[in-house]
């Protein structure tokens, strides 16, 4: 929100997209900006991956609403909600709102509505909160599956092409891991260094703190990277 006041501030043919889960619609963050973007009409399309699950907090215990996409009437804007599975029901439902607010009419909130199949992180078991039935069903909405099928039967692309493009990928992927791997492990001030412009004196204190921790800036002491 805040970078769609500025570029409208300044005049910018800027529209800005906000991307978020469910669980970030639970937040106090989520509602002031909303509440300003469209008070001031800002050009900003707020894109929530509704995947049903914030961690393992199940959609239906974040709010009482059958959605996320019918509480932008409160907010005075429009609210859409699109098959997050369908790549090209997205695609639409966002050029739609970034045409509208590029337009000057303000922003819009898109609910995709989508499954996560896999855990929330590594460290995440997610059998043990949700229905495993469930996100079979999902499963076999696959998006990148469904999208594949509608390219082979328009003709646009062939198995051969396919996994022509996935061994290409595959390289370029290995090469660049290969290459991050090889390379040293970056400074520990470049946790504080990358951040700020003009580094505040209490992130300063907190840099040189860990430094000292740290024996002087390698990546192994009392807070391992």
């Amino acid at each position: 929100m805040g970078t769609a006041w500025a570029a409208k501030i300044k005049g910018d043919d800027v529209v800005t997209l906000a991307y978020m889960g469910d669980g970030a619609t639970s937040s106090t963050d989520f509602h002031c900006a909303l509440t300003f973007a469209a008070v001031h009409k800002v050009p900003c399309v707020f894109f929530c991956q509704n995947n049903q699950f914030a961690i393992s907090v199940p959609f239906s215990k974040q709010t009482a609403s059958a959605g996320i996409a019918v509480k932008a009437v409160a907010y005075g804007m429009p609210g859409i909600a699109v098959d997050g599975n369908d790549v090209l029901a997205v695609y639409r439902a966002t050029q739609e709102a970034v045409d509208r607010a590029r337009a000057g009419g303000g922003p819009t909130l898109i609910e995709a509505i989508t499954y996560r199949l896999e855990g929330h992180s590594s460290s995440d078991d997610p059998t043990r909160y949700r229905d495993e039935a469930v996100a079979k069903a999902w499963a076999q909405r696959d998006p990148i599956a469904r999208f594949r099928r509608y390219l082979e039967l328009e003709g646009l692309v062939s198995t051969a092409l396919d996994e022509q493009i996935q061994a290409e990928l595959k390289s370029a992927i290995d090469a660049a891991i290969a290459q991050a791997e090889a390379g040293p492990a970056p400074g520990v001030e470049t946790l504080f260094t990358d951040v700020y412009a003009d580094m505040p004196a209490h992130i300063a204190e907190q840099r040189d703190e860990v430094l000292r921790e740290q024996g002087g800036g390698s990546n192994e002491g009392a807070f391992p990277l």
